[in-house]
């Protein structure tokens, strides 16, 4: 029975020192090995399946190196949450993370993602404004991949009819929606006003294009009681006080949204680029009737909220080199060529907003570019979720209810305040 013994404790011994090892492995820091190797690109729900064709090429070119596709849900709040759940365990089952927009300052403050070398990437070739979705302080944690910007899609055959321009300042809008659109039936405007991520565009929309800013210092000062931002506010809860928004808007996100426009129920409409094709195309009941123009604001075009997604590498990462690689591969000029004509998303190469060829395949895309240019990122803060999430609660009460401006505001720098402090 001793050598049982002695045998089962050198067993046991042998298993401590393999775990030990293991998770020495695990959690040995990045580049404990030459930093090249098979890797995951994590993203959300490739909807047109473009792609799995774009990783096939860098597949076929780096056999020792394939890089496997993790699609998560759709909904951005699901992907975020399981990206956050593998980060904050420090798991390296995801190399790369195509990350909307807004995470990239609370992913970058958090250390879940890793400083890169704008010199390794052609960012001149970009549009400016998308460049600065991917800093944080004043350092680069992710490279452009995607970009977005709302735009105000309208009905040319209703406006053509009255003798109407496309509106672009608000009070054109709200006169449009208040005395037109009855009269052909229809509702006035909508955006997305579900307390949800398109909430928090929408009203991040409506403040900058009055000058005003929810955030400042990068999430460290409350700036939203301004003259500025409660012009901002009162141009959305006017909306729907004086009825030209319709109470039915706030329940809908992007897609609602899309619907109610195309099925011919809205006069005007805000979202992004992608409706643009879907509402032009049959069986859409607006086909061929649908024009698109930046967003208003106070005294002339506004300024969208940028969307769109960065491309980053996970600290934890034990093949940086090939992660790094990777991302440059996914913004070449051919790449970005195809994440417009095969995925309909707007890339991040000036150069092709300006191409003959594209712009007959996708007119709206000078007057995407102008939105863009106009654009600016969203609440930039180390703790955007928490933000955002106040921001769609106290705008959803305050649209569902009909809450005065002063009793928004009052609110709103309540709420963040106790979040991000007085700065």
């Amino acid at each position: 029975m001793r050598w049982k013994r002695a045998a089962s404790r050198a067993l046991l011994v042998c298993a401590l020192l393999f775990a030990g090892n293991a998770g020495a492995r695990a959690g040995e820091p990045a580049g404990g090995s030459d930093g090249r190797g098979p890797i995951t690109l994590v993203t959300g729900g490739d909807l047109t399946g473009y792609l799995r064709g774009v990783l096939d090429g860098w597949n076929a070119r780096h056999p020792r190196e394939k890089v496997t596709l993790v699609e998560l849900p759709d909904a951005a709040d699901e992907v975020r949450a399981q990206m956050v759940t593998e980060l904050r365990a420090r798991s390296d089952r995801f190399d790369v993370l195509n990350i909307d927009v807004a995470w990239t300052s609370e992913f970058a403050a958090a250390g879940w993602i890793k400083p890169v070398d704008g010199a390794q990437f052609p960012l001149k070739s970009f549009l400016p404004p998308v460049v600065d979705t991917a800093t944080f302080r004043g350092r680069l944690y992710a490279v452009p991949y995607v970009t977005n910007a709302g735009l105000l899609y309208y009905r040319k055959d209703v406006l053509a009819r009255e003798g109407a321009r496309p509106p672009r300042t608000w009070a054109e809008l709200a006169h449009l929606a208040k005395t037109v659109a009855p009269k052909y039936g229809l509702d006035g405007y909508a955006g997305q006003f579900l307390p949800y991520e398109g909430l928090t565009a929408n009203v991040v929309e409506a403040v900058q294009s009055a000058g005003g800013t929810v955030l400042a210092g990068e999430g460290s000062r409350v700036t939203v009681d301004s003259p500025a931002a409660r012009r901002g506010l009162s141009f959305l809860l006017d909306g729907v006080r004086e009825g030209w928004i319709p109470r039915r808007a706030l329940t809908y996100k992007e897609e609602e949204s899309r619907k109610d426009f195309q099925e011919g129920r809205l006069l005007f409409l805000r979202n992004w680029p992608y409706a643009y094709a879907l509402a032009n195309a049959r069986p859409s009941e607006v086909a061929g009737k649908v024009g698109a123009v930046p967003l208003p604001g106070p005294d002339g075009p506004g300024s969208s909220a940028l969307g769109g997604s960065n491309l980053a590498v996970n600290t934890q990462s034990r093949h940086q080199k090939t992660a790094t690689e990777l991302i440059s591969y996914l913004t070449t000029e051919s790449v970005q060529r195809r994440v417009l004509t095969k995925g309909a998303l707007p890339p991040v190469w000036a150069d092709l907003y300006r191409d003959p060829e594209l712009v007959r395949r996708f007119p709206y895309l000078p007057t995407l570019q102008r939105a863009v240019l106009a654009a600016k990122p969203r609440i930039k803060s180390p703790q955007y979720d928490q933000v955002s999430l106040a921001v769609q609660a106290v705008m959803h009460d305050a649209l569902l209810h009909r809450r005065s401006t002063d009793a928004t505001v009052a609110r709103l720098k309540r709420e963040l305040t106790a979040l991000v402090g007085r700065g």
